[in-house]
């Protein structure tokens, strides 16, 4: 569509745009790729103008694979050593008037084409339904109005609009970014949200995943909103430069070998292009391309062949080379015994069976040779979250200074509240055997005439933005970071869902100010006004380190008032949290306190002064449970002999 003048790749750097910039996006103030892109801060581009750079600029894509291809697919099916033996075999049957045997080879040679072929052209077919089926959209501002936008009609220098759950369209230079976040594992292999900050700007050699004032082209949006401008598409953007690596083949052509001084003798030359050539005829009979059974395979055919030729003259030297028909019968039949002519069709047939149990599974196999590397796997190295967890987070434990520990038993159902069992220690965690189970205790019981862990459940429940309630059909959902859903489920496990406390007209808290998470402080705050008492408080969470040191105060064993938070009590916290950690969790602490000042809406608090003088309430620990098949599958990879690495 329209590509002649666009800009060749080669020598394209990374992060430049399709049309280079004066310098990389990153390295600019995103004022001067505004400008240089000839984009309108107000208005974006006007529709005349993205129309005008589509075609000049083509598709937002990483090209087309031209669809299922039937010629490559059959000529993959014949270009192999040893159907070429047998249709020679078939060719010399047939030129013996051996019609029978000719008739046999002929049929088998036929099976193996025919169910090799529609095994790959039913997997293409069906890969190629897939890949329609994605239709992505983009929201682009188009003369001052924000249209939503095929993404491959996204050009460069349109102003895109990003909120949480989108993908990103292309590679973005951000202009604002309200708490965002993205997720770049695709490109960096980074499994954590990337926060992005718009007013940066980093040296021209920074690498992609420091790269932070750029959204990347199809990584997605998993936190907040950003406005940005588009300076690369298609090919020319991170990711379409490694999908163009990794479609680069290298030459096949052998390089002469050359003295010191570059000058090659004529010889050199006719030993390239002999190996060259050499090279050429075992790709296309297959013994130097290919899985280690295919090259196997057609080597054997060759070597078969070898033997047959062989065997053939032997028997024709015998019989003193006659030319009496019966003799040449016999000698190519000789020949002909040595190819095992089944051998191919059982291969193939036992690999389509395999392949039917796959799809049985729902695995697309591609191409049959992926059942031989299948069965040839001797090594699997596996990330952990989200492959052998479910990605979901179960906070596990609880600690209360002043109470003691809080556990909560298995749950297959992470957001549901009333699935696991509680249980209670008046211990520290660094006083735990955490193999010795406690007996479970009910809710009820356990807040009863219990203050600190009422207020320990004000701020998980408050100090939280995830949303976790019970649907229609009595199934729990949750929206929200992971991290915040499990402290929620948590508190809803007491009753003490922010949900219940927060909206309606009879609500009993109200929510004044929020303080987000920010990366330097690693905390978030939130200010709510109990309705009944018109007291105004602070709940606080974020990182241990962090906030034992916004804290002057703690409730220590049965204290009824708060002890000076002291370095040594701090010391005591960091070991508990530790003790957490040592059992695979993610621990973050809680606190709190009441705040005395005034609120005017509108008004810009300084975080600072609120986040101070807090009494630490306790810790939180949190766990990624792995999937039910997790385990199960392991243990099978191993009785397979296969290693699993995490």
């Amino acid at each position: 569509m329209g590509k002649k003048n666009q800009p060749s790749l080669e020598g394209h750097v990374s992060g430049q745009s399709n049309k280079p910039l004066s310098k990389p996006a990153h390295a600019l103030p995103f004022t001067q790729v505004i400008e240089e892109t000839g984009c309108s801060l107000a208005d974006g581009l006007s529709p005349c103008e993205a129309s005008s750079r589509y075609q000049e600029y083509g598709k937002n894509d990483l090209g087309e694979d031209g669809g299922v291809q039937p010629g490559k697919i059959l000529l993959r099916q014949v270009a192999n050593a040893m159907t070429l033996v047998l249709i020679l075999a078939m060719g010399v049957s047939f030129g013996i008037q051996s019609w029978i045997e000719g008739g046999v080879v002929c049929a088998i040679i036929i099976l193996n084409i025919v169910v090799g072929f529609w095994q790959e052209f039913n997997a293409e077919k069906t890969m190629d339904s897939l890949r329609s089926l994605s239709s992505p959209t983009a929201s682009a501002v188009r003369g001052g109005k924000t249209d939503t936008v095929s993404t491959v009609e996204i050009v460069p220098g349109d102003m895109v609009e990003m909120k949480t759950g989108d993908t990103v369209p292309a590679d973005v230079r951000l202009i604002e970014a309200v708490n965002f976040e993205t997720d770049e594992a695709l490109l960096t292999g980074e499994s954590l949200p990337v926060n992005k900050d718009a007013d940066a700007v980093f040296d021209e050699d920074t690498g992609p995943g420091d790269r932070l004032n750029v959204a990347f082209s199809s990584s997605t949006v998993t936190k907040g909103r950003a406005r940005g401008v588009v300076f690369a598409t298609g090919m020319h953007t991170e990711i379409g430069s490694i999908a163009m690596s990794l479609r680069q083949k290298d030459s096949r052509r052998r390089p002469v070998k050359r003295k010191p001084d570059g000058s090659a003798g004529p010889h050199r030359y006719a030993q390239a292009w002999g190996m060259t050539a050499g090279d050429a005829i075992g790709h296309f009979l297959g013994v130097n391309v290919g899985t280690p059974l295919q090259k196997k395979l057609s080597r054997l055919a060759l070597l078969l062949f070898g033997i047959a030729v062989i065997c053939a003259i032997i028997v024709l030297g015998a019989n003193r080379f006659s030319n009496n028909q019966e003799v040449i019968i016999y000698a190519v039949a000789t020949g002909l015994s040595m190819i095992p002519a089944s051998l191919i069709v059982v291969l193939t047939i036992t690999m389509s069976a395999g392949t039917k149990r796959m799809v049985a599974r729902n695995v697309i196999v591609r191409n049959l040779k992926a059942l031989e590397a299948l069965g040839s796997v001797t090594d699997i190295c596996s990330d952990k979250t989200g492959t052998l967890t479910q990605g979901k987070m179960v906070a596990k434990k609880a600690w209360i200074p002043a109470k003691g520990t809080y556990s909560v038993g298995v749950s297959n159902e992470p957001h549901n509240p009333g699935n696991g069992d509680l249980s209670f220690t008046a211990k520290q965690p660094r006083e735990l055997d955490f193999e010795k189970e406690e007996q479970s205790t009910s809710y009820s019981e356990l807040l009863e005439d219990n203050q600190h862990l009422l207020e320990y459940l004000k701020v998980a429940s408050l100090a939280n933005l995830a949303t976790v309630h019970e649907n229609q059909e009595g199934e729990w959902t949750a929206r929200g970071d992971p991290t915040e859903i499990a402290i929620q489920v948590f508190a809803s496990r007491f009753d003490w869902n922010r949900l219940k406390y927060t909206q309606g007209d009879d609500a009993q808290w109200k929510q004044l100010a929020e303080f987000p998470f920010d990366s330097d402080v690693k905390k978030m705050s939130v200010v709510f006004e109990e309705v009944q008492s018109s007291k105004k408080y602070v709940f606080t969470k974020g990182a241990v380190e962090r906030v034992i040191y916004s804290c002057t105060q703690i409730f220590n064993e049965n204290g009824d008032a708060p002890d000076d938070m002291t370095d040594t009590t701090r010391e005591d916290i960091l070991a508990n949290m530790e003790s957490l950690a040592a059992l695979g969790l993610r621990v973050l602490a809680l606190a709190s306190k009441e705040f005395t000042g005034t609120i005017t809406k509108g008004e810009n608090l300084e975080r600072t002064g609120i986040e101070d003088n807090l009494i630490f309430r306790g810790l939180v620990g949190l766990y990624d449970p792995p999937r039910p098949e997790s385990a199960p599958s392991v243990r099978q990879c191993q009785k397979a002999g296969i290693q699993v690495h995490m």
